[in-house]
């Protein structure tokens, strides 16, 4: 019997560490989850973060602007490849999220983009933002920092859409 207490309890706790790396944020009709950013050198000037927006309603809303007391300057910005050159702009009006659509900032596309960094991001460690919509309004998110170089949020190991992380 107190193996499985122990077994419910580990289990218990996992879930609960996952969710707080992983964990979902809501504003308005919109979810906002899979939110990371990269760890970046000692004396690194820029760094980029990336987000899963979910827009459960139905009505179209739109990132606007984010903001973060990490860096001087924070911008949204898409990578692109034009006439075989990549180049990375800022958007001026943000980035749509169309009723219930998914959009996805990731690296090599739309992200979030650091610029002047005051502090350089630790492996582990979280990097607080303000993401504001046009209709939503703004809402506080930890960007949960993996391994510098990552492409995706832990590596691919861990499927966190099965696990249920939302805040309310």
């Amino acid at each position: 019997m107190k193996l499985w207490k122990s077994i419910a309890a580990a289990t218990a706790l996992a879930l609960v560490s996952f969710s707080a790396v992983a964990g979902d944020y809501k504003v308005g009709d919109l979810t906002i989850g899979h939110a990371w950013t990269r760890a970046t050198p000692p004396k690194a000037k820029a760094g980029g973060g990336f987000v899963e927006i979910v827009n459960n309603g139905s009505d179209a809303d739109r990132l606007i602007a984010v903001s973060s007391d990490v860096a001087g300057k924070v911008e949204i910005h898409e990578m692109a490849v034009t006439d075989g050159v990549m180049k990375m702009r800022k958007l001026e009006k943000g980035v749509e999220i169309p009723a219930g659509e998914t959009v996805t900032l990731k690296p090599g596309g739309l992200h979030i983009m650091f610029m002047g960094l005051n502090q350089s991001f630790e492996k582990g460690s979280n990097v607080p933002v303000v993401l504001t919509f046009e209709k939503a309004g703004d809402v506080s998110v930890d960007l949960a920092v993996a391994k510098m170089g990552a492409k995706s949020m832990d590596g691919g190991k861990m499927d966190h859409s099965k696990i249920d992380h939302s805040k309310n």
